[in-house]
């Protein structure tokens, strides 16, 4: 077997002609490469693959019809795409299962082994990033693995070092803030802020974090808020000599905030002997708001709508008052707008009340930046709660078009894909919020329905797994947030713990009884994961005698409540419900 390699080769069976073809030409290169041609007769043959794909830097999957639909194949791939290490690549243009669809694919038909095909040179150069230049036998000195075009860099999650642990919202808000504006460098290539968060909270090192990323620099840093201060220290490392090419510390007033953002972006570029064109330069200058107060606000309101306790109504009347107030104090600022809007939109959701639908304030978002992606979700948010489900759909997927990594469109999209049981299109949606909010839980129980409703069951398991650790780290914090409580529920009924999941069910609904949302999802999980169509019933009974359409709405399409849906009872519950609607809606009318 020898050392471990570089290179670890994915396939299948057809295209072993292909896969040796490329194992043979990477050799040429300088790198070690493995196939599963290589594995020894006393050897288990999971063992081997499993050792191999750890020990691998860069994992080529050949994506073929066959390989699509081979469970061993797509088992290598997510491993490699968790890993950070995947390169992908076609041979005959066949359509690759999900998520690897919204990860970059090589092209490789026509190729017959020449270095100058562009999607061989495409192969070569991402092996090249990822083994940062080094084949198994040291330096390579081959003239295809050339260097990345580009400088690349990871800015790292800025350590919240303030006495108060709630101030991290503002620390991450700096830390994304500072991705952004070098990914407008064109000299740059940035690391992902969902890539660089993974690492949040890790004491990873750095010549790992930028193997592991395939970047040639790293920054870190440290923010420290009290009242009217801001402490900020950041340093850029180069991963190769692990040499500080630049530190700086600053202690400034909070108004200067953006200032300050805009000078630490201008040292990281100047460190990097990079030139800033002029409209780059002003594209860094240019914030959402110059407003410091608001731009706090807006921060303060987003985290609690990705991590509170959906169904609170004090919760969702907390991220009104924030972003309202942040717009008050900027009428300018798109993105508070934009997230007003969603927060009014989620509020007749989760209880009753004569709040503003949303649609006001995402056309002013609108109005104010039209190329937002968050501005178009919050409209498509709107008109899918207000029944107007395609009309919603084409915007969200036109804030898709604007920016495919929105966490914003893709959580409106992956909502209006469920509840249209467009399953597929769910889960990519949902797979990325996910990986965008290393903290929410909400996205992983909705993949875990997701591949329940496509049969999955293995799927679902893995995706209730990340949700019930999402949860166990908020509940360390928010003992109370009965939201978590109820994702941990389902993810337990998902996992066969049925006894876990009924006590957490019980000690949630002691918590927060009025919570209807969690009891709408209480009575999703015993209808399809506990089998429980009598409990189911009860739970679902209050939520539907509550008069909120939107649960009406969503119970005649949801996959969790299809074991129930032919029962007399369930079916009487939502005759009644629609007829209580229907007389609401007529004497509203009078």
């Amino acid at each position: 077997m020898g050392r471990m390699s570089d290179v670890f080769i994915s396939y299948a069976r057809s295209t072993e002609p292909q896969a040796r073809q490329i194992g043979d030409a990477l050799r040429a290169l300088g790198y070690g490469v493995w196939r599963d041609d290589e594995i020894p007769a006393h050897r288990a043959y999971a063992d081997v693959i499993r050792e191999r794909l750890a020990a691998a830097k860069a994992v080529v999957v050949v994506w073929s019809a066959e390989a699509a639909g081979s469970e061993w194949v797509r088992s290598e791939a997510e491993r490699a795409r968790a890993d950070r290490k995947l390169v992908q690549l076609t041979v005959d243009g066949a359509e690759l299962p999900m998520p690897f669809d919204q990860t970059q694919c090589a092209d490789m038909n026509g190729w017959s082994g020449g270095a100058d095909h562009p999607g061989w040179r495409k192969v070569v150069d991402s092996i090249a990033a990822l083994t940062a230049g080094m084949t198994a036998h040291g330096p390579s000195s081959a003239p295809a693995a050339r260097p990345r075009p580009k400088l690349s860099i990871c800015v790292l999650p800025f350590a919240n070092i303030s006495d108060d642990p709630q101030q991290e919202y503002f620390s991450d808000g700096i830390s994304e803030d500072i991705i952004t504006d070098l990914s407008k460098v064109s000299a740059l290539s940035v690391a992902s802020r969902n890539s660089a968060f993974a690492f949040k909270g890790k004491s990873t090192p750095m010549m790992q974090v930028a193997r592991e990323l395939g970047v040639s620099h790293v920054v870190e840093g440290s923010v420290r808020k009290a009242g009217a201060r801001v402490r900020i220290t950041a340093q850029l490392i180069e991963a190769a000599t692990d040499t500080h090419l630049w530190a700086e510390r600053y202690d400034r007033d909070l108004d200067d905030i953006f200032a300050l953002q805009d000078e630490i972006s201008r040292a990281i570029v100047a460190a990097l002997k990079v030139t800033l064109l002029p409209n780059e330069r002003q594209a860094i200058e240019r914030r959402g708001t110059a407003n410091a107060e608001a731009y706090t606000l807006f921060l303060l309101a987003r985290q609690y709508l990705d991590s509170g306790s959906r169904g609170d109504s004090q919760r969702e009347k907390a991220i009104v008052r924030l972003a309202r107030r942040a717009v008050e104090m900027d009428p300018e600022y798109s993105r508070a707008w934009a997230l007003l809007s969603h927060a009014l939109a989620s509020i007749p959701e989760v209880f009753r009340g004569d709040e503003s639908d949303g649609s006001a304030e995402a056309e002013r978002a609108l109005a104010l930046d039209p190329e937002s992606a968050e501005a178009h979700a919050a409209k498509g948010n709107v008109l899918s709660f207000a029944g107007q489900s395609e009309d919603g759909l084409k915007e969200v997927e036109l804030a898709l078009r604007l920016d495919p990594q929105s966490y914003e469109a893709n959580r409106s999209a992956g909502r209006i894909y469920y509840h249209a049981r467009r399953f597929r299109e769910a889960v990519r949606c949902f797979a990325v919020t996910a990986e965008q909010a290393q903290a929410d839980f909400t996205p992983c129980g909705m993949l875990a329905s997701c591949h329940m409703a496509l049969g999955d069951r293995e799927a679902a398991k893995a995706a209730s797994r990340a949700s019930l650790e999402r949860v166990e780290k908020i509940l360390v914090h928010d003992r109370i947030n009965s939201h978590a409580m109820a994702y941990a529920a389902d993810a337990l009924a998902v996992l066969g713990e049925g006894d876990r999941a009924r006590e957490w069910m019980k000690r949630a609904l002691l918590i927060d009884p009025e919570n209807i949302l969690m009891r709408y999802n209480f009575g999703c999980a015993l209808s399809v994961n506990l089998h429980d169509p009598d409990g189911a019933i009860e739970m679902l009974r209050p939520v539907m005698e509550s008069r909120v359409k939107r649960f009406v709405d969503a119970a005649a399409t949801d996959p969790d409540l299809d074991p129930i849906r032919e029962d007399a009872r369930f079916q009487a519950m939502i005759v009644a419900a629609e007829a209580r609607l229907a007389a609401e809606k007529t004497a509203a009318a009078k």
